[in-house]
């Protein structure tokens, strides 16, 4: 009878951590209903539905055109291309942070993540300002299709050294090489131990990068719009293109949903990457993997990774800050005390509100993202049944699908009582909010699951509610960890560019629009106020994320 006592008051604080969890996923699913699904499948009814009738027969009259096929080749293309190139390039750099211990190293992967979080209208720029338009390294190629796509390739790995870097280099400072050494003991030569005892457990990781890299690059926009010209589009880039420019929804409409097919084919290959990741490992703690380089070869192997991150990462964001302060009258701040006017009428008030403008917007969304995202990540919490994983599927949406059918979907659908926002300032925090609840949660999901659910199941024993359960058990370990989801979606959010474009007001203009403004007029004086605002938004992205590595509690370097 005591036993049976027993077991119902276990069981009764699961099932009420059931039903709480439902209840925290309330307000996540509604968020993402209305301002996600609702605006992308309003978008995608206007482009095909013709007097209330669906005109199916529109997608294969599309995908019937050349140019559409064209821009669905460059698209995969490219995406292949850049992942193989950041592969190549990174997979020497995570192995150097997972397994060297040098000083400076903490400094080092701040630096190399920057141009992650870094808006990709930055990146394009600063790959203009090193190749395009007489730049550093403008004529070294013959061709100018070749400098084109070069400069794509390389801006994508400039993007994405860093995801390759942390996902892989993560895994890798975990994994106990011991192992690796009784495999030479018992006379493995040095790559024959790498290729049957290391290889195989990284691979989870190294196809979750590339999945990620890959996904990326596939919806590209910012890099492919500022640095491909009128011969270069990726999908994102022709949304973007009949939306605005041509009006031809029906088009954007079937390319939207070509994207979101393909996005929701990777994610679901990437979830089951990372399950087998997280199942099929025996980790150590990452401090005691790290060493002093011993030897020429791995001396030789430190220096080679930081004269590529030199070239591909610091060399960049060096040059665009040169063009920044490059004037017609020798160098100088010309060009940073130009932004606070606006001669030229681009803008309807001065560029350097823009940057005020960013800041507001990003905190509302950081708000937004965190309150969201951490409602999320406590519902994730839980057992992974069919529920969970659907969740957790569609907080990752926003990072692949369309950001210009969102932002255009917002106008579309979000025009009528009771949601009326097109002339409302939360707009564009809401947009920008999207695409920093993924990090949220994917920031905040480890550390909650790591909290023994012990102490939450003994607190609900003794009679805490579970706000008080909350408050009392997982807010004191995952603080620092809120903390820094904040950072990340402060910084995201304050670079985010495809849906803030059509939704930003011209007299509320965020860093992102008014750097891409500038750069689609011409003259130099045009050309350097956006070197100069890119500049800034680097500088406040660089301090966000330098401070949120400052801030980790965690030594795998891992997002």
């Amino acid at each position: 009878m005591d036993l049976a006592r027993t077991e119902v008051a276990e069981a009764a604080p699961r099932r009420r951590g059931s039903a709480t969890r439902l209840w925290l996923m309330a307000l996540p699913v509604a968020f993402f209903a209305v301002f996600f699904a609702y605006p992308v499948a309003a978008i995608v009814a206007r482009g095909l539905q013709a007097d209330g009738v669906w005109r199916l027969g529109r997608i294969g009259e599309v995908l019937g055109r050349s140019d559409i096929r064209h821009v669905l080749w460059f698209t995969t293309w490219q995406a292949l291309a850049s992942t193989a190139l950041t592969l190549l390039i990174a997979l020497p750099g995570a192995y150097v942070f997972a397994r060297f211990d040098f000083r400076g190293k903490q400094v080092l992967r701040a630096v190399v993540t920057v141009p992650f979080v870094l808006p990709t209208v930055v990146v394009g720029t600063a790959f203009l300002a090193l190749i395009g338009r007489g730049g550093l390294l403008d004529g070294l190629w013959g061709v100018r299709l070749d400098t084109t796509v070069w400069a794509i390739l390389l801006a994508h790995v400039f993007f994405n050294y860093a995801v390759v870097v942390r996902t892989v280099g993560g895994l890798w400072s975990q994994l106990d090489p011991r192992q690796e050494e009784a495999a030479r003991v018992l006379g493995a030569s040095r790559f024959a131990a790498w290729r049957t005892v290391t290889l195989p457990a990284l691979s989870p990781a190294v196809a979750a990068a590339a999945l990620m890299v890959f996904l990326f690059t596939f919806t590209s926009f910012g890099v492919v719009q500022i640095l491909g010209g009128p011969t270069f589009s990726t999908l994102e880039v022709e949304i973007y293109r009949q939306t605005s420019e041509i009006f031809d929804l029906a088009t954007a409409a079937v390319l939207t949903i070509i994207q979101f097919v393909a996005v929701g084919a990777i994610l679901a290959v990437h979830a089951g990457t990372v399950r087998r990741r997280e199942t099929a490992l025996r980790l150590v703690a990452p401090e005691t993997t790290a060493r002093r380089p011993r030897g020429a070869g791995q001396w030789a192997l430190l220096t080679g990774v930081l004269a590529s991150i030199a070239v591909l990462i610091v060399l960049p964001l060096g040059v665009l800050v040169q063009r920044s302060l490059d004037t017609p009258g020798g160098s100088g701040f010309g060009y940073y005390r130009a932004l606070a006017s606006d001669d030229d009428g681009i803008f309807l008030v001065a560029p350097i509100e823009a940057i005020g403008n960013s800041l507001q917007y990003a905190l509302a969304a950081t708000a937004i993202a965190v309150v969201i995202g951490g409602l999320a990540a406590a519902a994730l919490t839980g057992r992974a049944g069919r529920l969970v994983r659907g969740l957790d599927a569609l907080l990752m949406l926003p990072l692949g699908v369309s950001a210009v059918t969102v932002g255009f979907g917002f106008l579309i659908a979000l025009d009528e009582p009771p949601l009326d926002l097109r002339s409302s300032w939360i707009l564009v925090p809401l947009a920008q909010a999207l695409v920093g609840v993924p990090f949220v949660v994917r920031t905040m999901l480890p550390v909650l699951r790591a909290v023994d659910g012990r102490l939450r199941e003994a607190a609900s024993v003794l009679g805490a509610s579970p706000w008080r359960v909350w408050r009392e058990v997982d807010l004191p370990m995952v603080r620092r960890a809120l903390l820094i989801a904040a950072g990340f979606a402060f910084a995201v959010s304050l670079g985010e560019f495809g849906a803030t474009v059509f939704i930003a007001r011209p007299d509320n203009p965020t860093l992102p629009v008014a750097v891409a403004r500038l750069l689609g007029r011409a003259g130099d004086l045009n050309y350097g106020q956006a070197m100069a605002l890119s500049t800034i938004l680097m500088v406040v992205c660089a301090v966000a994320l330098l401070l949120l590595e400052r801030m980790r509690t965690d030594r795998t370097g891992e997002f």
